[in-house]
């Protein structure tokens, strides 16, 4: 596998890290967005530190690209350390209802006390975090319909943090996407480009697909076969396997060489719109807390 080591940390993200820390005392309860393919390396490791003795819950979101069965495995995984759990597919609206009523049944009890000291009404109040691109912008305008609040300077990016009424006793605060300032497992850089959470155009994109290709072949390795129509043997390389891609796509270069340019592009889009089928690329097992 090539040696790839993907490093992303705009400065805004260090903003971002204080002003978590300054707010996270106005909340009752810290919601994770995380990526269903990918939930170890799409979770930050910061957030855990930031919001101890907060109530958590954690989005599994994207669940309708992950592999099921890897899915219920990870729900355990987090329940098993005091989460609660929530499956969503951000895009059509699965299980995003279940937010509002697991927030309220995590704040019952003290609710109940604070009535019983005559504190009438008490609204919820929730930090929703998550990395760049994992889908938080589509999940709120989703949770809140289509009265969205002030949204960032172009679509899908949160600039600053803001309050967002999901409904009467229930209110949101959105924070930008935030990233750790290094990757210390190179492999959680890899699989962060390989989902899109990382910036394509700092990456090179047809040495990223041959390292998908590796991946995809230990983990399913029937995917690229069945999508692209090609075989191939533990002899071939990741970039044999890319070659045969293009040639059975007729993906051709200048001078009619194949164009692994095109077809790593052509791989990566599809893998993310999980055309390949649902994956997962990591496991709890596998992971060392």
């Amino acid at each position: 596998m090539s040696d790839m080591n993907i490093q992303w940390y705009p400065g805004h993200m260090t903003k971002t890290r204080r002003m978590m820390d300054e707010n996270i005392k106005l909340v009752d309860i810290v919601i994770e967005l995380l990526d269903a393919r990918i939930p170890y390396s799409s979770k930050n490791p910061e957030i855990d530190n930031l919001a101890r003795n907060k109530k958590r819950i954690i989005i599994l979101n994207k669940a309708d690209l992950a592999d099921d069965n890897k899915t219920a495995l990870w729900s355990e995984y987090f329940e098993a350390k005091d989460f609660r759990v929530i499956k969503v597919n951000s895009i059509t609206g699965s299980g995003i209802k279940d937010i509002s009523n697991v927030a309220a049944d995590l704040m019952a009890e003290k609710l109940e006390r604070l009535r019983k000291r005559g504190r009438i009404f008490t609204p919820t109040r929730a930090m929703i975090v998550g990395i760049p691109n994992v889908g938080k912008s589509t999940l709120i305008n989703k949770l809140v319909g289509r009265n969205m609040a002030k949204t960032g300077d172009r679509p899908g990016v949160t600039r600053a943090k803001q309050w967002v009424k999901i409904r009467r006793d229930f209110e949101l605060l959105d924070t930008p996407g935030i990233l750790w300032p290094k990757f210390e497992d190179k492999a959680v850089g890899m699989k962060l480009a390989f989902t899109g959470a990382v910036n394509d155009n700092i990456i090179d994109l047809e040495e990223l697909s041959v390292n998908l290709i590796e991946y995809l072949d230990r983990l399913y390795p029937d995917a690229v076969k069945e999508r692209y129509g090609v075989e191939y043997t533990s002899e071939d390389t990741g970039f044999d396997i890319l070659k045969k891609i293009s040639e059975v796509r007729g993906f051709k270069a200048k001078g009619g060489e194949p164009d692994t340019k095109r077809a790593a592009t052509i791989l990566l889009d599809e893998f993310r719109a999980a055309k390949l089928g649902r994956i997962t690329l990591e496991v709890p097992e596998n992971i060392t807390d």
